[in-house]
C-alpha cells in the first residue's frame, strides 16, 4: 500500500484537545525564541563556546517537541488505525521514528 494511504492521518486534520494543543504551541514557541536568542548572540559577536551551548539547548527543545507529537502521533493515528486493522501503520511509524535519532 502507497505510504500516503497507510496511515488515516496523513491528509487530514489531527484533532488535539485544547491541553495538547497548547503545550504543544508553547513548546514551538520557546523554541523559536531560543533561536532568536541564538540569532541576537551571533548579531553579537558572542563567544562560540556560549552559542554552541545554546544551539545544544535547542537541539534537545526540538527533540523533546518531535517527541511529544509522535507519542500523539502514535495514540491517536497509529492506535485508531491498528484498530480497523490497518497493519502497514506499523512501517510508517518506524520510518518517523528513524527520522527522529
Amino acid at each position: 500500500m502507497d505510504k500516503e494511504k497507510a496511515c488515516g492521518c496523513r491528509h487530514k486534520a489531527t484533532p488535539r484537545d485544547e491541553a495538547t494543543l497548547r503545550s504543544l504551541q508553547n513548546r514551538l514557541s520557546r523554541i523559536m525564541g531560543q533561536l532568536g536568542g541564538i540569532q541576537k548572540m551571533l548579531e553579537e559577536n558572542r563567544y562560540c563556546g556560549d552559542i554552541l551551548i545554546q544551539t545544544a539547548a535547542v537541539e534537545r527543545a526540538i527533540q523533546g517537541f518531535s517527541y511529544q507529537v509522535l507519542q500523539e502521533h502514535l495514540e491517536t493515528c497509529v492506535a485508531g488505525e491498528l484498530a480497523k486493522g490497518n497493519t502497514e501503520i506499523v512501517a510508517e511509524a518506524v520510518e518517523l521514528i528513524k527520522k527522529l535519532k
